[in-house]
């Protein structure tokens, strides 16, 4: 039992992550026939950005950032041959839309506003937000609970518990979903972000990066690893969510003119739930010195590789 309430609240505390277009024309995006720019280039962004707790870390970041120096915005610069006066990181973990345009406050000291890394020097800018301001952590807590819960008052029969409580509990009286409605918000903050982006860096090729797949299309491949922490009807309605806010994410860099970066297809069969050389994602107890839920080594040089073809094409 101690096992069980422990994948849950790991499940619960780690960062899960974090909209419709305009309907009308988007701008164009860049031509592809344009070589890649050798910087300046800045990074923005989470913990999927900052790589959290991948070692090494990178030299002079805050403490609290857990910003690692093989993360994917580092390994996109190399592969650019961006020299390193050239490249700026300021992505950190729990990072919100509202922490790119203010000081993000953390134990190891405070990250600086993200967006004031940028400039009209600034020729290359990604951006990997939204899973926080999406408050996935506290959906994914709750679904872990509500599991559990369930199981337990089904006496441990899987049979007799309801298959999806998480998802009954965000479904409003009239049949809405009310995570539908988050996303919009969370879209409509990311707009925001985009248009402040091409503001301060104008002569900028701009990169929104989606979130890579967490879990498998059948959620059944996850019973080994999860248990009983998250029923097998919310780990589906997890992933639906998680898809949903890549939507999003591609629906508004659309909008804004700028290219999106998808991570989810390339990720298919690396999800948490696959084998340990297998996955890009680690799972709710992670390998040795690795943050659950979230990107490993190999996941951020697969984010690396998805990045740098979009900037090529």
């Amino acid at each position: 039992m101690i096992g069980r309430v422990g994948t849950a609240w790991w499940l619960g505390a780690a960062l899960l992550l974090a909209g419709c277009s305009a309907g009308r024309a988007a701008p164009a995006l860049p031509h592809p026939s344009v070589p890649p720019p050798k910087g300046p280039y800045v990074a923005l962004g989470d913990s999927y950005t900052a790589g959290l707790q991948i070692e090494p870390a990178a030299a002079g970041a805050p403490r609290g950032c857990g910003r690692s120096g093989v993360n994917y915005p580092s390994l996109v610069a190399r592969d650019l041959g961006i020299a390193a006066a050239d490249f700026t990181d300021v992505s950190c973990s729990s990072a919100t839309t509202a922490d790119l345009g203010a000081p993000q406050h953390l134990d190891g000291g405070d990250n600086p506003a993200q967006l004031d890394a940028l400039s009209d020097r600034t020729r290359l800018v990604t951006v990997g937000i939204g899973g926080n301001d999406a408050d996935f952590t506290k959906v994914v807590a709750r679904c872990a609970e509500q599991g559990l819960a369930q199981t337990l008052l089904a006496g441990l029969d899987l049979k007799k518990a309801q298959d999806s409580p998480c998802r009954a509990s965000y479904t409003a009286a009239d049949g809405q979903d009310r995570l539908t409605a988050l996303l919009d918000t969370v879209g409509d903050r990311l707009t925001g972000v985009l248009q402040e982006v091409k503001r301060r860096a104008p002569q900028a090729r701009v990169y929104l990066v989606g979130y890579p797949a967490l879990l498998p299309a059948d959620p059944a491949g996850c019973q080994s690893v999860l248990g009983r922490a998250v029923l097998p009807g919310d780990l589906s309605y997890i992933a639906q969510k998680e898809q949903q806010l890549n939507t999003v994410l591609a629906d508004r860099a659309k909008a804004a003119g700028v290219a999106f970066v998808d991570t989810y297809k390339p990720s298919a069969g690396h999800d948490m739930c696959a084998g340990q050389a297998a996955r890009w994602v680690e799972p709710p107890f992670p390998a040795a010195g690795l943050a659950p839920l979230h990107p490993n080594a190999a996941g951020q040089q697969a984010m690396a590789k998805a990045v740098a073809a979009a900037i090529r094409s």
